[in-house]
């Protein structure tokens, strides 16, 4: 092979070429986000944005002018989805291969796309104009099939739509002219709206109706940072991404702590699938969201803020970035906000690049902070020692807006809201098989039933709640009620009908856990794989009733020697449907002598993990469907 070309003469697009006179472009884009190695994600999207690959001799200039070693720079590159070592076509296609996706049509869409631009499903083209891949969940579930188009997003794609979309690319025009002829003219709003319906079916009291501008911090400036405190406290606000911690004792935790600096960090990385609320926050309420980041800096004393938006949600980004750049301008960001002498607070708007882990707070801080993707271990807390090692509050979108709102009209409006333990309202991103996909604003104490009578879904037969990580339910529980201390949820609602097959699905959920493992840990890599092929014994009618308890015992040492939350809640599919669908499994097993049991010894191979964590051994005789 010789300059990039095979024997056959034909250009080989397996190898990353960067033209020489790059160096310097290079050097510019590093020194654009300061040189500074904490911003490598920033400047790897860049390099990857205008060269569709990162090469061997970019990654030894952003080493030299990062002060890093090329394998910490390439550690970066090859961690994250969206990053590519090899090269990728001008246009790249990625089609949202979730499991909604694949009932509403994928497989069809899919075979439009690989006809009329010539290659199949990961292979980029000859003439390196087009590459076509799958990706996990986009945050489009409420309008599959979906797909992005570099930047853009296609929704409620068909046979029809791809086969024209596919031909107008192929015939030169850009992504963008699949959106509007005028796309240049369209504001970020009018581009993010024109792409991706809000589906916004019942706006709330908190959140999505009437929202007057600035009143929660116009409050808390004539507030002590103990009174916002204890206003956010009473308020009984919890974090709204799913694990539910008070969020005035997480702030109150991180003033507390003695340190020159603080931080505070916005988690826009909602990469549960079925979940899709952030994305209409983010599009409706971008000044709220930054208005609550404020109220935070406000109370614990950060002077600094990251707004982390996932690579999929790329499509939002110019109206975030117009939503700071008019609060720099108003004079509510930046020095001396409001006027007030030592008020100082920005907030930089950081750019995922497709890695599921992230929305783990521990792995974003080591996504902002230049890293791969990689959970932290615990503790100490992000409270404690978090970004850059400062003390540092991760709220989610929903959580910051739900603080601007009770600053605003006071904690008890928001604790008279829902239902003791879970108040104030709750953005319900709902999708499957209902009539009416899409955000559904309510209070807290709906149950299920309700919720199925509301969106069309009477119909359905399994239910499945907080995404793949959280459980899924059948029929007789759909009484049960969306709390905290019932059915607890990030926001996801999955509704299938009779249809669907329940193997089916948790082999998928297993796979998309299978292929976001950050791969720290044993448990988590290896146990995930073994349960996925556990699952697909299952369906191929393969396995034997011992094989059940053997799903059992799996999941509980992956849930107990996992080092986060991804390893912790990785089996729930598993764990909720052995629970509560027991005929599916028992339909499909069979008396033999031939288990699916590998030979590999699973305990053996996360001892070390197990001490590392400082866990007791695995008591196997736990009941796990409790």
């Amino acid at each position: 092979m010789e300059n990039g070309r095979s024997s056959s003469g034909k250009k080989d697009t397996s190898v990353c070429e960067i033209p020489s006179v790059a160096a310097g472009e290079i050097a510019a884009i590093c020194k654009t986000h300061g040189n500074d190695k904490h911003r490598m994600l920033d400047i790897l999207r860049d390099v990857q944005d205008r060269y569709r690959c990162i090469s061997p001799s970019a990654l030894n200039r952003i080493a030299e002018a990062t002060g890093l070693t090329r394998i910490e720079v390439e550690g970066v590159a090859s961690f994250y989805s969206f990053l590519s070592l090899t090269p990728r076509g001008r246009i790249s296609i990625r089609l949202c291969d979730d499991i909604v996706d694949r009932y509403t049509g994928l497989e069809a869409v899919t075979s439009v796309f690989e006809e009329v631009l010539g290659i199949r499903v990961g292979e980029t083209s000859p003439d390196g104009a087009f590459s076509l891949e799958y990706t996990p969940c986009i945050g489009m579930c409420d309008q599959a099939p979906a797909a992005m188009v570099n930047d853009v997003v296609l929704t409620k794609l068909t046979v029809e739509t791809a086969r024209h979309f596919a031909k107008t690319l192929k015939s030169g025009q850009s992504p963008e002219d699949l959106i509007s002829d005028r796309f240049a003219s369209l504001t970020p709003h009018e581009r993010a709206t024109r792409m991706v319906d809000n589906n916004v079916r019942h706006a709330g009291d908190v959140l999505l109706g009437p929202v007057p501008e600035e009143a929660g911090l116009n409050h808390a400036i004539g507030m002590t940072p103990t009174q916002i405190f204890t206003a956010i406290e009473e308020s009984g606000l919890r974090g709204c991404g799913g694990a539910g911690f008070t969020t005035g004792r997480k702030w109150r935790f991180a003033a507390s702590e003695r340190a020159e600096q603080r931080f505070v960090i916005c988690n826009a990385d909602e990469g549960e699938p079925g979940t899709f609320k952030d994305r209409v926050l983010l599009t409706e309420r971008p000044q709220l969201i930054i208005e609550g980041m404020t109220i935070a800096a406000r109370a614990i004393g950060a002077s600094e803020g990251i707004l982390y938006l996932r690579g999929e949600y790329v499509y939002l980004r110019e109206l975030l970035e117009q939503a700071l750049e008019e609060r720099r301008r108003r004079g509510l960001l930046g020095e001396n906000i409001f006027g007030i002498k030592g008020f100082n607070f920005n907030v930089r708007l950081q750019l995922g690049a497709g890695a599921y882990i992230c929305g783990e707070e521990g792995a974003l801080i080591s996504s902002c902070e230049g890293l791969p993707g990689e959970p932290k271990t615990r503790p100490p807390f992000p409270v404690n020692r978090g970004y850059l090692g400062f003390p540092t509050v991760v709220n989610n979108v929903e959580t910051f807006c739900h603080a601007a709102r009770i600053l605003d009209r006071g904690a008890r409006w928001f604790r008279d809201i829902g239902t003791e333990g879970s108040h104030g309202t709750k953005l319900f991103s709902i999708c499957g098989d209902c009539l009416n996909p899409g955000i559904y604003e309510l209070p807290y104490g709906h149950t299920v039933w309700e919720i199925l009578e509301r969106v069309g879904g009477e119909d359905a037969a399994a239910v499945q709640v907080g995404g793949p990580s959280g459980t899924m339910i059948a029929r007789d529980s759909f009484h049960r009620k969306l709390t905290f201390d019932d059915l607890a949820t990030g926001g996801a609602i999955i509704v299938f009908n009779g249809k669907r097959n329940i193997l089916e699905i948790v082999e998928y959920y297993m796979s998309f856990f299978v292929h976001e493992s950050c791969g720290y840990c044993t448990p988590c890599r290896i146990g995930n794989v073994f349960l996925q092929k556990a699952i697909r014994k299952f369906r191929k009618g393969l396995a034997n009733p011992e094989d059940i308890e053997y799903l059992k015992d799996l999941s509980g040492t992956i849930i107990e020697t996992s080092r986060c939350g991804l390893g912790m809640t990785s089996p729930n599919p598993v764990l909720t449907t052995l629970q509560n669908f027991p005929l599916v499994y028992a339909a499909v097993t069979k008396p033999n002598k031939d288990g699916i049991r590998d030979t590999f010894d699973i305990q053996s191979a996360i001892d070390g993990a197990r001490k590392i964590a400082k866990r007791r051994s695995y008591i196997f005789d736990r009941d796990f469907t409790q």
